[in-house]
């Protein structure tokens, strides 16, 4: 169906979301490091608007944004579907994705700023984790999906080695154990599949 390649940087998270999604869909790619420091004509040709990583190129044609680039990857490629059959659970898979997009917002000004803004940030971001431990992880759930991985714990993949990192760097803790047992128990469920261990930065670097 068209080669496959993925315009990428080691440290980026979203870059990691979609090598995730290949992964899975056993599908073969070349892999494109980026230096986003000096951004190379191939970045600028196929995401000339926003300039960023990760770029998937299928066939000549570029897909930007990780997000998009999984659910194209899961519509194409309909073999290891990353999101349930069911209607009504692909549905709430979506809606959980969404709590995603709002945690990485709040959750980044929590590290990135100071005083009232911080403050506001972080009592945002704590309530976000509350409703995505009670919400996405019920009784005994290993994964969001269940006993496999889906695209839901793609999307919060970051949370299982970026935050941790920020967190170290900055020594303030967000995702504390014993407030959220639940998304604890996940991270080390997630980080533990070999697709995901495998594929992950140096997190000395």
């Amino acid at each position: 169906m068209g080669q496959v390649k993925l315009i990428g940087a080691w440290d980026s998270p979203f870059t990691y979301r979609v090598i995730w999604g290949l992964k899975m869909k056993g599908l073969p790619f070349e892999y494109i490091e980026e230096d986003l420091h000096n951004k190379s004509p191939l970045l600028l040709q196929y995401n000339p608007v926003y300039k960023k990583v990760p770029v998937l190129v299928h066939g000549g044609k570029p897909l930007c944004e990780s997000m998009i680039i999984l659910e194209y990857i899961e519509e194409t490629w309909v073999h290891n579907p990353l999101l349930p059959t069911d209607s009504h659970e692909r549905a709430i898979a979506h809606f959980m994705i969404k709590f995603e997009e709002k945690l990485g917002s709040a959750a980044w000004k929590v590290f990135a700023t100071g005083g009232e803004e911080q403050r506001k940030a972080l009592k945002e971001s704590l309530e976000i984790l509350k409703t995505v431990e009670e919400m996405g992880l019920p009784g005994e759930k290993k994964f969001f999906g269940g006993e496999q991985l889906s695209l839901v714990d793609l999307a919060f993949g970051w949370t299982a080695h970026w935050l941790e990192v920020m967190e170290e760097v900055s020594g303030f803790r967000l995702l504390e154990a014993d407030k959220f047992p639940r998304l604890h128990s996940w991270i080390q469920n997630f980080k533990q599949v070999p697709v995901i261990k495998e594929n992950l930065p140096n997190r000395d670097r």
